[in-house]
């Protein structure tokens, strides 16, 4: 049924459209969070594998960071061009085949029989990844109208938590069922595709802009599109050197078992998840700038915290990094969203993808290349002074624009 009171019987009121319309965008809502949950659980995959794969095929840090580079590329650096695409076509199979894609390549890792192969198979993941997060970031409250940023935030957190629920579910497929048998965490994926095929519908927002792409609106508001991407760029430096070597930190410096160091990471990403869903609430009633300000002063003691403490202490403090650090990814993208919202594939995978895939392609290849050199403590304690830029960077926010 159309929204549109002029194409409605008389007879029809206006309360009942707009209550089925806000059912509509939450029902939307609750099914692409639980894509995103898969989707990201997958994204995470390689981070558990990778302390396995090293000791398999014997790769060196920098060949480690190589494949994660790789996976960011696919995954993350591509996003821009599968928004593009989907602003332009309007089809929702960018959205409905990505979780079965991802979950096939990246879960089957641990059947690779060399180093060309874990490449391939990661690009391969990677597109399914790439795929699904700018028209389902776009159409995730497309239908809704009020607190966009915590609705977003909602949306955000389910991915946040399935990246930090990935390294343990790949853990316990190997500790259980060996390496060989990690291919059978594709079936939540394949499952998900399906109920998607089944259900998920693009928002007439979502279709009245498609076969459309103006450049010209982003150039009007690149000054403070430019700042929001250089503070998610800052911001990804850490997330994506942590997300990628902690383990292998907590594994190889820290004498944590594999199976703890996963366990690690999930603590960390889990309270970036909580934190993504707190900013999203925060920026609704304080506005995002405070937000990131906090964001980007608060994560910094923490993150000093952890590399110079032990036991229980490093382990709250690193929690408490991941909460502050992340409090920003729901707000970066509403933001960006408002700024140009007919193109809000586009500027969604712009602030989600290839800020994160940039930062990712060029810092985790160098840290694992420094950390041969250095060691990867030391590196990686040098990566977490980044959000003093950030800081700085906030500072410049216009939210008036």
């Amino acid at each position: 049924m159309s929204t549109n009171p002029a194409s409605l019987p008389a007879d029809v009121p206006i309360s009942r459209i707009d209550r089925s319309t806000e059912r509509v965008g939450y029902q939307a809502l609750a099914l692409l969070s639980f894509a995103h949950f898969f989707i990201d659980l997958y994204s995470s995959g390689l981070s558990s594998f990778q302390p396995m794969l090293v000791e398999r095929f014997g790769l060196s840090l920098a060949q480690a960071g190589v494949l994660a580079g790789m996976l960011i590329f696919s995954s993350s650096l591509m996003q821009p061009v599968y928004g593009i695409l989907s602003d332009k076509l309007g089809s929702r199979l960018f959205t409905v085949l990505a979780p079965a894609m991802a979950g096939v390549f990246i879960s089957s890792l641990g059947v690779a029989t060399g180093y060309p192969m874990l490449i391939a198979m990661v690009m391969l993941g990677g597109m399914g990844i790439a795929s699904f997060h700018p028209q389902a970031s776009a159409n995730a409250t497309a239908r809704i109208a009020d607190n966009k940023s915590r609705w977003m935030a909602v949306f955000i957190s389910s991915g946040t938590f399935g990246m930090a629920f990935g390294p343990a579910f790949y853990t316990f497929l190997s500790g259980h069922y060996g390496l060989e048998s990690t291919w059978m965490g594709a079936a939540p994926g394949v499952l998900v595709t399906l109920l998607l095929a089944a259900q998920f519908q693009l928002a007439p927002a979502s279709r009245e802009t498609s076969n459309h792409f103006d450049v010209e609106a982003l150039k009007a508001k690149r000054r403070p599109l430019l700042i929001l991407f250089l503070l998610v760029y800052v911001r990804s430096i850490v997330q994506m050197v942590f997300s990628q070597f902690l383990p292998l930190y907590l594994n190889r410096e820290r004498g944590f078992s594999v199976q703890s160091a996963a366990l690690g990471l999930t603590l960390y990403l889990a309270s970036g998840g909580l934190g993504g869903f707190l900013g999203g609430n925060l920026a609704d009633r304080f506005g995002g700038k405070r937000v990131i300000l906090i964001s980007m002063a608060g994560c910094l003691p923490f993150l000093a915290l952890f590399f110079l403490t032990e036991g229980w202490v490093a382990l709250a403090s690193l929690a408490m990094a991941g909460l502050l650090l992340l409090f920003t990814i729901p707000v970066n993208v509403v933001m960006g969203q408002q700024l140009v919202p007919a193109q809000a594939g586009t500027v969604s995978a712009l602030m989600m993808g290839f800020a994160w895939g940039s930062a990712g392609l060029v810092f985790i290849p160098m840290v694992g290349w420094a950390a041969d050199r250095v060691g990867l403590g030391t590196a990686m304690a040098v990566v977490s002074a980044f959000p003093i830029a950030g800081y700085l960077l906030a500072r410049m926010i216009d939210e008036d624009a």
